[in-house]
């Protein structure tokens, strides 16, 4: 097919299923109830590591659903904040089956974060780990009284004691009635709800239906020739689109074995793919920089391996050469966003090694694509420059609450528009040549400035900020501050202002660069030019 506008038509190849995550489920256990489905991605010794069959699955998973519904009606949403444990996808599945939508956190929010994600969502529940890289148990009650809505806390296994107003997770699970009626879920119905920066500088909640996310997982899980015998080492976190929909849900449709990671560390990925056979890994480039780098990495049998997967920021071409390189395979590019639940593109373990090195890869099946006129709307012409725009079952339902946020990025014709600047050419291979909204990516998070300034504004000393992401080779982007100081006031140290950023926020949008500015450079209309500042810091001096 040659394409003579920047327009990709739905490839209807493969079918959208009427699917939910229970039917997939239930599916999975029905054709291979003795496969191997599940383990536990610890360190340490082989045998000692927690293994789940199909069956296994959705036996925990029916149980985790009554209990579900002993305390919560289907349509509420519960909230998951722990890192990459079983029990984390054991209540995906079981909230899928109940009917009741899950709201994914990230484990590194601060109290404020964790606070606004409850609160916007209406959270009835939250199932948390007492503590994960700070005091978890700790930062929810001292937010809880801010949170009407919430009335059930549950702690996931991994912690000593329980906190005040809080039960264990074998004690919720024991509670459920086994004579419980599971409801009958659409495949339409709402699933999850992803938070994702927006415009308006708050978290906004993609809400994600099970149509969406499980025919978006099986076709991503297709294109890669997933199938029983492949091994899915899966450190990208659960609380993204990454980690809980192309990681758990294309090996529920395709009979891989899933191997969910704790938490990144390179050694224990290459470990885990060594001692599982492991023979399939996502990870965002900085991830794959870290294993490469790391002195186990010669000494490990990889020799199961069979593609290494990427996306999440920009892949430089010279990492991907690298890992094809080292490994020996072919390297996949993916391009999303949660929104999309979330895959648009993914290249193709046959193409050329110049297409999986350069490009974004064609769009899925049943996915139409376009580049626009960013001013016009106007389909582009083949190799212009313009807005990615997407079309078709994997759009979401819409930002949860938020009509005006979604009608912005939905148009009439149901496109949903990304913001994201890009190129198609002839055969449909999409390349990203840069972004509309001023995103900042690193390592795989976005991260939306105007966050970092409000935090920043807090501080008396600061008259004026801007926030831009800084290109950089590990993480993609790194943040970096650029501030005027007030009229009489004395500079603040980089620590103080670091300090205050950290109290407030996530490790990952704290800055790591501070620019200290007498004036801005501004448009005619006041507004500060955010690119001048990026390319005054990239100019060789």
């Amino acid at each position: 097919m040659k394409l003579e506008r920047a327009y990709y038509p739905a490839d209807t190849s493969s079918p959208v299923l009427e699917s939910t995550v229970g039917s997939a489920l239930r599916e999975a256990a029905e054709r291979t109830p003795d496969a191997a489905a599940m383990v536990e991605g610890v360190p340490g010794p082989v045998l000692d590591r927690r293994r789940w069959t199909n069956a296994e699955l959705l036996a925990e998973a029916e149980a985790v659903a009554a209990s579900l519904l002993g305390r919560f009606e289907p349509g509420e949403r519960v909230a998951a904040w722990a890192p990459n444990i079983p029990e984390w996808v054991l209540l995906e599945f079981g909230a899928a089956l109940a009917g009741v939508v899950l709201v994914t956190v990230n484990p590194a929010y601060r109290p404020s974060e964790l606070a606004y994600v409850l609160r916007q969502s209406g959270a009835s529940g939250i199932f948390l780990v007492p503590e994960f890289r700070s005091p978890m148990a700790r930062y929810l009650d001292e937010v809880r009284g801010e949170l009407p809505n919430l009335r059930e806390a549950v702690l996931f296994p991994g912690g000593a004691g329980v906190a005040p107003g809080m039960t264990e997770w074998k004690e919720f699970v024991a509670s459920g009635s086994p004579l419980e009626k599971l409801p009958d879920v659409a495949p339409l119905d709402p699933a999850q709800i992803q938070y994702t920066s927006g415009t308006t500088g708050f978290p906004k909640g993609a809400l994600l239906h099970h149509r969406g996310i499980t025919n978006n997982a099986r076709l991503y899980g297709e294109r890669l020739g997933m199938g029983p015998g492949d091994v899915y080492v899966n450190p990208m976190p659960l609380f993204h689109t990454a980690g809980c929909v192309m990681g758990v849900l294309s090996c529920l449709q395709t009979g891989a074995v899933h191997v969910p990671v704790p938490f990144f560390d390179p050694a224990a990925v290459l470990e885990l793919i060594e001692s599982e056979r492991g023979t399939v890994m996502l990870g965002v480039p900085t991830m794959l920089i870290a294993i490469l780098e790391h002195p186990d990495f010669p000494n490990r049998d990889l020799s199961g391996v069979r593609t290494i997967i990427s996306g999440g920021s920009v892949v430089p071409p010279e990492l991907v050469r690298r890992v094809e390189d080292a490994l020996g395979v072919p390297f996949t590019i993916v391009f999303g966003t949660t929104e999309c639940s979330p895959l648009l593109t993914q290249t193709a373990l046959d193409d050329d090694p110049a297409d999986r090195a350069t490009t974004l890869g064609r769009p899925l099946p049943q996915t139409e694509v376009q580049v626009v006129d960013p001013g016009t709307g106007e389909v582009s012409a083949v190799g212009e420059v313009g807005e990615l725009c997407c079309r078709g079952y994997l759009v979401m339902t819409g930002y949860y609450d938020m009509p005006e946020a979604t009608a912005g990025a939905i148009d009439a014709d149901g496109w949903y528009h990304t913001g994201d600047l890009a190129s198609m050419d002839g055969r449909g291979y999409v390349r990203i040549e840069g972004r509309l909204k001023d995103m900042i990516i690193r390592g795989g998070e976005n991260i939306y400035p105007r966050e970092i300034e409000d935090v920043l504004f807090k501080h008396p000393a600061v008259a004026e900020c801007a926030v831009v992401g800084i290109p950089d080779e590990r993480w993609g982007e790194v943040v970096a501050a650029f501030v005027r100081v007030a009229p009489g006031a004395e500079q603040p140290a980089e620590t103080e202002l670091f300090a205050l950023c950290r109290e407030h926020l996530a490790p990952h949008k704290t800055p790591v660069h501070w620019v200290f500015l007498d004036a801005f450079p501004l448009t005619g209309s006041g507004k500060i030019q955010k690119y001048v500042l990026r390319e005054g810091f990239n100019r060789p001096t």
